[in-house]
């Protein structure tokens, strides 16, 4: 018999390549799997770091006492960034912090400040500070002039805000008579671990908010001079 007709009668027989050939198979299922399991808990990591960031500046914003001033935003957002560094928060968000309170009749629900950080581009989804001619502000001059130090010509006020709460329309927020909300409403682009494509543009949003504990008056001051994070800016910093 030639020597061609054993060779291949042997490699017919032969089952020593079977285990390489089902790992070659398996493998590419196998990589899939977990990538996919990697980047869905990094999603749901990303979720619950948002959920955090906003019930973290709510609640601290909530909890300054007597008075609140630009410095106190800077310390809130400073803890939020730190917070959300890991996921690349304010390259790829933003935070919207609202002081939403009730107007002077009692009648209606008005934002009377905001203060904002992150490059995402979006807005509060319900509305903006208003002067009593209004005119939406988002420079941060809802209570003092451009020079920090002196009152603003037209400070925010609730005539010509028609907002009645914050928040989805099914359970919206609303603040109690003679006090406040801190309302941190905060979005972020997802950043994908693996797949650019697979979960399309994934915008991850919360929105968080707690009464005020005992601050009795609810202007934000600027007795320091320092540049508010207004809502015009789109900054890390």
């Amino acid at each position: 018999m030639f020597a061609p007709v054993l060779m291949l009668r042997r490699l017919c027989k032969s089952n020593r390549g079977v285990a390489y050939i089902e790992f070659a198979m398996a493998l590419p299922i196998l990589l899939m799997a977990s990538l996919t399991g990697i980047e869905v808990a990094n999603l749901v990591m990303s979720h619950l770091r948002v959920s955090n960031i906003s019930m973290m500046t709510a609640d601290n914003a909530s909890r300054v006492r007597d008075s609140i001033d630009e410095s106190d935003v800077v310390e809130l957002f400073v803890g939020a960034r730190t917070s959300g560094s890991s996921i690349g928060f304010t390259e790829h968000g933003r935070i919207i912090l609202s002081s939403l309170e009730t107007s002077d009749d009692g009648t209606k629900q008005w934002i009377r400040w905001q203060r904002c950080i992150g490059q995402k581009n979006v807005n509060s989804s319900d509305g903006r500070p208003m002067s009593k001619a209004g005119t939406a502000i988002i420079d941060g001059t809802e209570v003092l002039a451009e020079n920090r130090t002196n009152q603003s010509a037209a400070p925010s006020h609730w005539e010509k805000q028609t907002i009645t709460g914050m928040g989805p329309a099914d359970r919206q927020i609303q603040a109690p008579g003679g006090s406040a909300v801190m309302v941190a409403e905060v979005v972020y682009d997802y950043q994908p671990v693996f797949f650019d494509n697979w979960l399309g543009d994934t915008e991850i949003k919360s929105i968080m908010a707690f009464n005020v504990r005992q601050r009795a008056n609810q202007l934000i001051r600027n007795g320091g001079k320092i540049q508010p994070y207004s809502c015009n800016r789109f900054t890390q910093v």
